[in-house]
Order: structure tokens, then C-alpha cells, then sequence
């Protein structure tokens, strides 16, 4: 599955009946929600990261590329939107770009 596959899942999800899906579940319950539990994925992430197990790092990185869609998603915003904003800062230093910011 790539990322514009779950982002098209996740997208048709949130016409759906929420007793029936964890995804449109989360939608209903507001942006504010879906950002609560994409913070707490990276927080696991990052726990894994530190603790070096990379099983569990690439687990709780799955979790947080689905909540973090997730999340665009109940905002609003696509993956096409945020590959835009990857591309226009495509061959601009990484320094000089959050200096820009």
C-alpha cells in the first residue's frame, strides 16, 4: 500500500458509518481528537526510536503515517497539498528554508 492508497482510504471513510470503521470513528470525533492521538503515535514512536528497537519503530511509524493522514484529513488538507509544499522546497537547503520560515 502506498501513502496515496491510505490516503485515499482514509478519505472515503468519512461518509462512513463510524460503528463501522476506526478511521471514520476518529473523524467523527472532531480535528482536535484525531491531532490528540497522531501526538500520541509520535510520542510511542519516538520511545521506540530511543530505545532502538526497530520491530516496534517501524510499528509505531505505520501508526503515525495513518494518524497523521488522518489528521490532514479531518483538517482539510491532502497528501497531494503537503507533496506540494515537499516540492517547492525541493533544492533549497534545509537551514535556509526554516530560516525563510
Amino acid at each position: 500500500m502506498t501513502l496515496d492508497d491510505l490516503a485515499s482510504l482514509i478519505a472515503s471513510r468519512q461518509d462512513a458509518d463510524p460503528d463501522s470503521s476506526w478511521t471514520a470513528k476518529l473523524l467523527a470525533k472532531g480535528p482536535e481528537k484525531c491531532a490528540e492521538k497522531f501526538g500520541e503515535e509520535a510520542i510511542e514512536a519516538i520511545i521506540e526510536a530511543v530505545k532502538g528497537d526497530k520491530t516496534r519503530l517501524t510499528s509505531e511509524a505505520a501508526d503515525v503515517l495513518y494518524h497523521l493522514l488522518v489528521m490532514l484529513t479531518a483538517r482539510g488538507v491532502t497528501l497531494d497539498e503537503v507533496m506540494q509544499e515537499l516540492a517547492k522546497r525541493q533544492g533549497t537547503s534545509g537551514i535556509a528554508e526554516k530560516a525563510a520560515r
